[in-house]
C-alpha cells in the first residue's frame, strides 16, 4: 500500500488521515502551514444580526472576544467548523456541508442581512448575494520550516495530497525536482495543481474540489499500482 502524505494544516489533517484509514489507505500527516493568531477589533455586537465562521480555526484562533457574539444566529462551513464552536460554547450553530456560498445563501434565506464572518487572511469567495458580509481575520496561515521528514517520508510510490495553492507552492520548493519523478501528485483543484510545478511522476484533480474526492483518486491510484 502506498503512503499518503498529507500537506494541509491541522485540525484538517487529522480529518483527511482518519477518512484515509476508513478507507484502508496508510497516511502520513506533514503540515506544510499552520494557524496563528491575530489581534484582532471587535466591532459592536448590535452592528450584526448573524455570525459566519468558515473554519474551525476561526473558533479556535478568536479567543475569549468571540464569546460577545454567542446570541447571534451563528452559521458554519462544515460540521468541524460547527464543533470548534459548540466546544468554545456555543449550543446552537447551522452548519452546512458546502462551501461558503452555500452557507451564505442559506443565512439570506433565513432573513439576515448584516453578517460578521470571522476567518482568516486568505478565504475562498464567497458569493454574499443580498448579505452585507464583514470579515474579519483572527488568525493566518504561517508556513512552518522546511522539515527534513517530509523529504525522508516521500519514499518512491508516495502519493502527496495538496489542498491549497500556498500548500503547493511550498511543497515545490522544498522537494526536490529529482525526488519528484518517483511522487504521484493529487491536488483539490486545477489551481492548486499548476501552484506544485512539474516532474510528478503523475498529477492529478477531482472534478469537484472534495477532500473525499482526492481521497478516492488515492485509492484508485493504490489500486493501480497494485495490480
Amino acid at each position: 500500500m502506498s503512503r499518503i502524505l498529507i500537506l494541509r494544516p491541522q485540525p484538517g489533517a487529522d480529518r483527511t488521515a482518519e477518512r484515509a484509514r476508513q478507507l484502508g489507505l496508510s497516511p502520513v500527516v506533514h503540515p506544510l502551514f499552520a494557524p496563528e493568531t491575530l489581534d484582532w477589533p471587535a466591532p459592536p455586537v448590535q452592528d450584526f444580526d448573524a455570525l459566519l465562521l468558515t473554519s474551525a480555526n476561526g473558533a479556535r484562533c478568536a479567543g475569549p472576544a468571540l464569546k460577545a457574539y454567542r446570541g447571534l444566529p451563528t452559521y458554519a462551513v462544515g460540521q468541524a467548523t460547527a464543533d470548534a464552536l459548540h466546544a468554545a460554547g456555543w449550543d446552537d450553530v447551522a452548519a452546512g456541508d458546502k462551501d461558503g456560498s452555500a452557507i451564505a445563501a442559506r443565512i439570506a434565506r433565513d432573513g439576515h442581512r448584516r453578517v460578521l464572518h470571522i476567518a482568516g487572511t486568505t478565504v475562498a469567495l464567497i458569493e454574499a448575494g443580498p448579505l452585507a458580509i464583514t470579515r474579519i481575520a483572527v488568525y493566518h496561515m504561517a508556513a512552518l520550516p522546511s522539515d527534513p521528514a517530509l523529504i525522508a517520508a516521500a519514499m518512491p510510490g508516495a502519493i502527496l495530497l495538496v489542498h491549497s495553492p500556498r500548500a503547493g507552492e511550498q511543497l515545490a520548493a522544498q522537494m526536490p525536482q529529482a525526488r519528484r519523478g518517483a511522487l504521484h501528485l493529487i491536488a483539490i483543484s486545477a489551481n492548486v495543481l499548476a501552484a506544485c510545478g512539474n516532474g510528478w511522476a503523475s498529477a492529478a484533480c477531482p472534478l469537484r474540489p472534495d477532500d473525499d474526492e482526492m481521497l478516492a483518486l488515492a485509492r484508485a491510484l493504490c489500486e493501480g499500482q497494485q495490480q
